[in-house]
């Protein structure tokens, strides 16, 4: 009998009003008193699981639409350097910008969930009543003896994170990072996967380059060096050398490579035996090498008929070091 009036005069002290409209609705007195408990609470979480996950899909959905690429660069990457230009093939291009903009995508989409499920966390903890001082102060110090423990990981992801902002190296690029030379075939986060002249593959964590040579922006330049002897007729080498560079460039294949005319740059070293000339050719980046031996087999051919002597006449081998003079 004295159960209703108890329960009515705890529920006149409830701010939210809830236990005494549980009370008027079900004239449970045990139910309207752990109403917030049982009712209230679960709701709340419930709500702040479902707007959570709701804002994590839609934040996800706009950073897929962002990083999708149609032929032209991402709407991710628009804002961003890019450094390559028109000189790369438009295959080549395409893939270095998909990869690029899958890797900072996939960031952006683990940033966005732990700050979302974090915030959401926080709000359920509260909900519960739970003081999050002690709790923030504790995640702390584990947060700076894990930074102290996988420093190295957070440095490869940070480097790694720098290098796709900067797009410093991409797809197909070949590059030399120290250690290890070749051609780019995946970029990550973490690490970056080469494969060089010989097929090996080489993995390089990010966090340990420390300098990128990128022989593949903008352009490259195809240099030939051309030994001949100290009794030829240097100004006619010169002339032939470079009117032959000229006119091969003009024809395929490597009318497609060549971005200027080749220019001979004139005496580049002598010895004791040798005069060595150096021709220059501004060329598509990484296809130096194959213009450079292109055009050594076509100037040699040129020098032979035009009785251009190399250094060593055929027959003749190179005085040995001991050898008497």
């Amino acid at each position: 009998m004295n159960a209703l009036p108890l329960a009515q005069s705890q529920c006149s002290d409830d701010a939210s009003q809830w236990c005494r409209t549980v009370l008027d609705w079900t004239g449970n007195a045990w139910l309207a008193n752990y109403s917030k408990l049982l009712i209230i609470t679960p709701l709340k979480i419930l709500l702040i699981t479902v707007l959570a996950f709701l804002l994590r899909y839609v934040l996800h959905r706009v950073i897929t639409r962002l990083s999708r690429t149609n032929g032209t660069a991402p709407k991710l990457l628009q804002p961003l350097r890019e450094r390559h230009g028109d000189s790369v093939s438009g295959e080549t291009l395409a893939e270095q910008r998909s990869q690029r903009a899958r890797t900072l995508g996939s960031v952006l989409k683990s940033v966005v969930s732990f700050v979302i499920f974090g915030f959401a966390a926080i709000y359920v903890l509260q909900e519960f009543g739970v003081d999050l001082a002690p709790l923030i102060a504790s995640a702390g110090v584990v947060g700076v003896a894990l930074g102290f423990g996988a420093q190295n990981l957070v440095r490869d992801f940070l480097s790694g994170m720098f290098m796709m902002v900067e797009d410093q190296y991409g797809v197909g690029d070949w590059v030399d990072l120290g250690e290890a030379t070749g051609t780019v075939e995946t970029v990550g986060l973490r690490v970056t996967t080469l494969r060089d002249v010989n097929g090996t593959v080489w993995y390089v964590r990010n966090g340990e380059i420390l300098r990128v040579g990128n022989s593949s922006q903008g352009y490259a330049v195809a240099v030939v060096d051309l030994p001949i002897a100290h009794s030829s007729d240097i100004r006619r080498a010169q002339e032939v050398a470079e009117s032959v560079a000229a006119a091969a460039a003009q024809r395929e294949p490597l009318s497609r490579d060549v971005l200027t005319p080749p220019e001979m740059l004139g005496i580049n070293q002598i010895t004791s035996d040798t005069i060595t000339l150096r021709l220059t050719a501004k060329v598509r980046p990484g296809q130096q090498w194959a213009v450079q031996r292109l055009l050594r087999a076509e100037i040699k051919r040129a020098y032979d008929e035009a009785d251009i002597k190399p250094p060593y006449p055929a027959g003749r081998l190179m005085p040995d070091s001991g050898e008497q003079q």
